[in-house]
């Protein structure tokens, strides 16, 4: 009797475990299909002060109080837009070009604004594209320039302090640099601060076609990259093939995003990709967002999620006018939200994304789309 009672217990002790494994793999179906919902805040920011409107809101970042700093084209409104003495009525006062940096408290109210004016020290974007504020609180502004016309382009990225004071600025006014350039630089969409190594990473994407990195306190140049830690060449992008292998070159570098696990994420726009780096340079990973032959996900800009794994990416689609939810590890899309309007959450070529430690995530549209918007978390699907 004593071998058959050993048996029934080893058949029980087997079945416990094994519904335990099969629980735990339920558990974690259930737990990757958990994704974060978000809904428009139609109500931030506040009214903008002094009749100010906004044009292409190109560039937004978030500070270490939460701050949220918007940079936008103010040289882009239009007659439409009833600027003061311009059509009937000749007394109206709508409306008035906002300055070019705006900054919000956590609530959409107005803080400070200022930019839009070049000095005897520097000359201010022709094109605003970029906006970053480093651990300092300096702020760093920079120029996508003209493509058609270099002499009226900047190409530049300017530092300032919080109040705008001028401090450094890289590259030259109105001399378009080359991919293998390094004091020159191209037509720049953004330039993000690591603060602890003390460098800003430069996203040439309109030009050259390159991630290159600056000493953040001098502007001396450290080092650059093209497509998987190669060498930067010369020359324009190939057209997109979908159904080619992937290009060993960017296509148009659009954005340099840091997770808190020290790797730099690039938005290689064009390309429909982000390409994953450790800081040095070091290719690590990359997803394609191409399927049945198309490009189905245009990556203009990349948030990550405030959780300290920062679990998701949020990829701001301004073709497709949509965020995409983009899981990190591994990298693959298990959602998106958006799409194409003037409604409140809907958007209009959304061209920057951030996010505050709260989770809450805010976009900022150019071309015909104009605006900030806020987005806040809510329940996420599959939770009770």
């Amino acid at each position: 009797m004593r071998p058959r009672a050993f048996l029934i217990a080893a058949l029980i002790l087997t079945g416990v475990a094994l519904w335990r494994d099969s629980s735990a793999r339920v558990a974690a179906a259930a737990e990757s299909e958990v994704v974060p919902e978000y809904k428009v805040d139609p109500s931030w920011p506040k009214p903008l002060p002094n009749s100010w409107l906004l044009g292409g809101v190109s560039g937004v970042t978030v500070d270490t109080r939460d701050h949220v700093w918007i940079l936008h084209r103010p040289k882009v409104l239009t007659d439409k837009d009833q600027l003061p003495g311009q059509g009937p009525p000749a007394t109206a006062t709508c409306c008035v070009p906002a300055p070019s940096v705006i900054e919000f408290d956590p609530d959409g109210k107005v803080v400070q604004a200022w930019g839009g004016q070049s000095t005897d020290k520097y000359h201010w974007p022709y094109s605003e594209h970029g906006i970053d504020v480093d651990r300092q609180g300096n702020v760093w502004v920079t120029d996508e320039g003209n493509s058609r016309r270099p002499n009226d382009g900047g190409f530049i990225v300017l530092k300032f302090t919080r109040t705008g004071q001028f401090l450094m600025q890289i590259g030259k006014y109105g001399m378009r640099g080359e991919n293998n350039d390094t004091e020159l630089i191209g037509q720049v969409a953004e330039a993000n601060v690591d603060d602890a190594a003390n460098e800003v990473f430069v996203a040439e994407g309109h030009q050259s076609r390159r991630l290159i990195v600056f000493d953040a306190t001098t502007g001396k140049f450290k080092r650059k990259w093209n497509a998987y830690g190669l060498p930067t060449t010369g020359g324009p992008s190939a057209p997109f093939d979908p159904a080619a292998p992937p290009s060993k070159e960017f296509g148009e570098v659009h954005c340099a995003r840091f997770s808190n696990d020290g790797l730099v994420y690039l938005c290689d726009r064009k390309y429909s990709r982000i390409q994953v780096f450790k800081k040095d340079g070091t290719f690590v990973e990359e997803i394609n967002f191409v399927k049945d032959g198309k490009g189905y996900v245009a990556p203009w800009d990349v948030g990550m999620s405030a959780d300290r794994d920062q679990k998701y990416m949020f990829v701001a689609d301004g073709a497709n006018m949509k965020i995409w939810i983009v899981q990190r590890k591994p990298l693959k899309v298990v959602g998106s939200f958006g799409g194409p309007g003037r409604a409140a959450g809907q958007f209009l070529f959304i061209n920057t994304i951030a996010v505050d430690s709260k989770g809450n995530i805010y976009t900022g549209e150019v071309t015909t789309g104009d605006r900030v918007q806020k987005f806040v978390p809510v329940k996420a699907t599959g939770t009770k």
